[in-house]
Formats: structure tokens, C-alpha cells, sequence
């Protein structure tokens, strides 16, 4: 698999993550500031959450983990949390926009 299309699948398995709060996946909410493959499948995930004291901080980068190692070919997964910069409801698609009635 080239590294365009585990990109892809990554891209596919953490739109199926929800905060449960909102009911929007992340990476619709802009939630995801980074993905990059390096040699070998380890795929790495620069995110966010939408505020610092965010009651699901534990669960839902564990989820995202859980979620991309579920892809055949994976090799290894690191998610890192950051709040620069802080979240703001322009990172979300427009189709989390329509969904929460932001337009």
C-alpha cells in the first residue's frame, strides 16, 4: 500500500472517532492538525481538543490510536496531544459547520 493511500485510510478510520459531546467526528471538527507516514507504516497524528479541560482528554486520542492500529499494514502509532494553536470553531469543515448549524 503507498503511503497516499494509508494516509487515506487513516483519514477514514478517525472520522469514525465522535466526541461525545458533539456530534460531529473529529476530523470534521478540525480536531486533527497533522497526519504524516513515515518508513515502515508508523503513522503519526498531531491533534487537538476542543478546549484543555475536555472531559474525553483520555479517551479519544486513545480511540484514534485504537482505530488507525486496526488498519492491516500499520506498524506503529503515535498520537500527540497540542492546544497551540488552540482550538476555534473556523478549524471545522464546512460540513461540520452545516451539521452544527454554524451556517
Amino acid at each position: 500500500m503507498s503511503e497516499t493511500e494509508l494516509k487515506e485510510k487513516v483519514v477514514e478510520a478517525v472520522k469514525t472517532v465522535y466526541d461525545p459531546e458533539i456530534p460531529v467526528d473529529v476530523y470534521e471538527l478540525g480536531l486533527i492538525y497533522d497526519i504524516k507516514i513515515f518508513p515502515v507504516n508508523n503513522v503519526y497524528v498531531l491533534m487537538t481538543l476542543t478546549s484543555p479541560s475536555c472531559p474525553s482528554a483520555g479517551t479519544i486520542p486513545a480511540e484514534i490510536e485504537q482505530r488507525i492500529r486496526e488498519i492491516e499494514g500499520v506498524n506503529d502509532v503515535s498520537v500527540e496531544l497540542t492546544f497551540d494553536p488552540p482550538y476555534s470553531t473556523e478549524m471545522m469543515s464546512e460540513v461540520a459547520k452545516l451539521e452544527l448549524g454554524f451556517m
